[in-house]
């Protein structure tokens, strides 16, 4: 594949490759359990349990998606893509079947929960490392770009399908509702022939995976750090709304900053993919979108501080996939993607639970741990980039020999 100078970056160039399309849309249907299936498990457990164990066991779920992720990426990488993803998708399906014939089980609507979620299958990671095969070489970076930004429609329209399938079947219709369009997405993207195709490079193995690079390892705990300020928010947003006097606005405020996110991967297709030591840059840029958020000030005003911290979210997690498309070990990338991911989620829970507390002392103090979180994160960030390495820079994209 080859560009013009003029149609280098861009959604635009992204869109028009052939089957391009039909993965990003059948990854984005595949992967709208990730935020529907948490509230499908809430709503379907509170029926006959306490709030405390039906939140519970939405941890165990998230809890197998953090422990499955990576396991389900090295097989990929050793491997191929469909026999994970139908093998994947097929136990997690039998994890949500156990849970919503379990009502008031506990036990056993746990041990569905921990099987949907080590089965959830790693699109996210398959498709971000098809992408240097479907795009040109200069795309790649705004192929991810388009990636991370529509991923934001998935947390704005996922709790949406749960609700609209318990209203209108039940409350075990989340969970079917939830594996089925697990399905419809895997059997979808695997239709694409680049899926098929692709096939992992042939490498030593070890048991540290792509974490036996230590640029790799430190920039994936900078991850964590990126998650727990963002985990931290919604959070803090509820203790914000109750003290307006409408819980209801935590909603509208977190989809603003999925918005702002939506509108900076979008812009961020048409940058150029510059250079490693962008990646700190872009991550302290992030940490002053969140200085704002301290004013915590009336609804209209945050409204417009959640969409300038939205902003910078899809290009520092841009910057993050393309540098550890280069650091990781050759046959390691796909695990590398889903190291990213997993410390991501794992952050935000973190964040989540830190901000609680903090949330009590009050807003304000609530909103001081993102950034806080943030400057750790540059922190890690300008670490992978040490004097004397040259690797990140001089290293080509190992999914561009992918498919050979």
């Amino acid at each position: 594949m080859s560009a013009t100078p003029a149609e280098r970056a861009g959604a635009r160039v992204v869109l028009r490759q052939p089957y391009v399309p039909l993965v990003l849309t059948a990854a984005q249907v595949g992967r709208l359990p990730l935020a529907a299936s948490p509230l499908a498990i809430l709503l379907f457990a509170r029926e006959t349990l306490s709030l405390v164990v039906a939140g519970a066991l939405v941890a165990v779920f998230t809890a197998g998606m953090a422990v499955g992720a990576p396991v389900l990426a090295r097989a990929v990488d050793r491997w191929r893509q469909p026999p994970v993803l139908y093998g994947s998708a097929a136990l997690s399906t039998v994890g949500y079947l156990i849970a919503a014939y379990a009502p008031g089980r506990p036990l056993v609507i746990g041990l569905g929960a921990a099987l949907a979620g080590l089965g959830t299958p790693p699109l996210e990671a398959c498709l971000r490392a098809l992408w240097p095969m479907l795009v040109p070489p200069d795309a790649v970076h705004a192929a991810y770009a388009l990636d991370i930004a529509v991923q934001e429609v998935i947390f704005v329209t996922g709790p949406l399908v749960t609700l609209g399938a318990v209203a209108l079947g039940g409350p075990a219709a989340g969970l079917y509702a939830a594996a089925l369009l697990q399905l419809i997405g895997v059997i979808a993207f695997v239709a694409a022939p680049a899926v098929r195709e692709w096939r992992g490079t042939p490498a030593r193995r070890h048991w540290a995976g792509p974490l036996r690079e230590p640029r790799l390892a430190v920039m994936v705990a900078g991850v964590a750090f990126v998650g727990a300020a963002v985990g931290s928010i919604p959070v803090v947003l509820t203790g914000y709304a109750e003290a307006a006097g409408d819980r209801s606005l935590t909603g509208w405020l977190l989809a603003a900053q999925a918005g702002g996110a939506l509108i900076g991967g979008l812009l961020y297709t048409r940058a150029s993919p510059g250079g490693p030591r962008r990646l700190p840059v872009l991550t302290a840029v992030f940490a002053v979108g969140y200085l704002p958020l301290l004013i915590a000030p009336g609804t209209a005003a945050m409204t417009v501080l959640l969409i300038l911290s939205g902003l910078m979210l899809p290009p520092v997690l841009t910057a993050v996939f393309l540098a550890a498309d280069r650091l990781a070990p050759t046959g390691t990338v796909v695990e590398a993607f889903a190291w990213i991911m997993t410390a991501f989620s794992v952050g935000s829970a973190l964040g989540a639970a830190v901000a609680g507390p903090l949330t009590d002392l009050g807003v304000r103090a609530g909103f001081a741990f993102a950034p806080v979180a943030a400057v750790v994160a540059v922190a890690a960030m300008a670490l992978v980039l040490r004097p004397g390495r040259d690797g990140l820079d001089a290293r080509p994209n190992q999914g561009e020999s992918a498919g050979d």
